[in-house]
């Protein structure tokens, strides 16, 4: 509750894009939070960029959804006009608490534009990787922007080990770890006649005689997807990967260059198709290469449909989802043998990768469930909204 009014805690998201627009890791990890959130007295609205912005305002189920039209995205930073600065200062002023999403730095502007007496905290999903020259320009306003938070979120223990940013910016009482989770997944009844039906349709077997290896998400520069195509040629596996995105055109040329025969881009797919791929796969692989992939949700969407995992030893929360193993197996990056090696190994033991399903369930239970992810970001809300102003 809102020590301010009694009433329920109100919470802005702030982000560069968000749901309708096409759908991503960190979109989908606000949209948890908002939900999880919702059962314990907290309102959110999530204010976002859009190169579409109508309608202004949208109801979706976790939150209100207000969105300013977004005039370019250089170096995927999402920039708005004046109208962006002034819908963000009248949802400030409806906030209790503003809720930040780092990487975006036109958010950083936004915070000194918006309502300063209110509390902030800024949750930080990645390092900025790629665009080194662009980071160094933004360092001075990222250093600010990080030291004027209340409260800094990492999404897990070895991003924290592992950042340069945060330890050299960010002091450890201000430094909050909060792993990412999913608390409510529409369409998990199971229906095999339904999903034999999706899958038929797709092209994608699902019986034991025929597994196949899911790749899903957006099919960005850092997922390591050329690796997955080279260790295809090493393995007999099928690999099904489903997603689109601006590196599409070049994995299926290069799939095609390769003469690669065991490995099925499917494009962009439904929710429900998706949930089919998933409760059908024999595992999730996740081949990113970069510590851009900070977290990878999609891992915890597997463990929570009790799918083994493969992914890469990058130092992000990648491989504290997955433990060797355990819950699966982590290998190095972009090295299509080990890569190779690890999916054969599931691919010719079932009953491993079943065990290791079952590991990854009860991982997500106790650490990546709703009730986990909404008890502990509440009580972060609630503790900065009892502070009398932000920093």
């Amino acid at each position: 509750m809102s020590a301010k009014t009694g009433q329920a805690l109100r919470v802005l998201h702030v982000y560069r894009t968000y749901f309708p627009d096409p759908p991503g890791g960190l979109q989908e990890a606000i949209r948890q939070i908002a939900l999880s959130c919702a059962s314990l007295g907290v309102e959110s609205r999530v204010f976002t960029l859009s190169p579409e912005p109508t309608p202004h305002a949208i109801r979706l189920p976790e939150a209100r959804v207000v969105r300013s039209r977004s005039w370019g995205a250089p170096a995927s930073c999402d920039l708005g006009g004046p109208a962006a600065f002034l819908h963000f200062r009248r949802l400030t002023e409806w906030a209790d608490v503003v809720h930040f999403h780092f990487p975006w730095p036109f958010g950083d502007l936004l915070r000194r534009a918006g309502v300063r007496n209110r509390p902030s905290v800024m949750t930080y999903h990645s390092d900025i990787v790629r665009q080194r020259y662009f980071a160094k320009l933004y360092r001075p306003l990222m250093r600010h922007t990080l030291r004027a938070m209340d409260a800094v979120v990492a999404t897990s223990p070895t991003y924290v080990k592992t950042s340069p940013v945060l330890s050299s910016m960010v002091s450890p009482e201000r430094l909050h770890v909060i792993p990412l989770g999913i608390s409510d997944y529409a369409g998990l009844e199971n229906d095999p006649a339904e999903d034999a039906a999706i899958l038929a349709r797709l092209g994608v077997g699902g019986a034991a005689d025929e597994p196949y290896f899911l790749a899903l998400g957006v099919l960005r520069y850092y997922k390591g997807l050329h690796s997955l195509i080279q260790a295809a040629t090493l393995t007999g596996a099928r690999i099904v990967i489903a997603g689109s995105g601006p590196e599409m055109e070049r994995l299926t040329a290069f799939a095609q260059s390769r003469q690669v025969s065991n490995v099925t881009f499917l494009g962009q797919v439904s929710e429900r198709e998706k949930i089919a791929l998933l409760r059908h796969a024999r595992a999730l692989v996740l081949a990113s290469q970069l510590r851009s992939e900070a977290f990878g949700m999609v891992l915890v969407e597997a463990a929570m449909f009790s799918k083994p995992m493969i992914c890469c030893e990058i130092g992000s929360g990648t491989s504290y989802i997955n433990q060797h193993g355990v819950t699966g197996l982590v290998v190095p990056p972009e090295s299509p043998a080990d890569l190779a090696g690890a999916i054969t190994r599931l691919h010719a033991d079932a009953g491993l990768a079943a065990t290791m399903g079952n590991a990854a369930r009860q991982r997500y239970e106790t650490l990546f469930s709703g009730p986990s992810l909404g008890r502990a970001y509440t009580e972060l809300y609630q503790e900065l909204a009892r502070q009398p102003h932000g920093r």
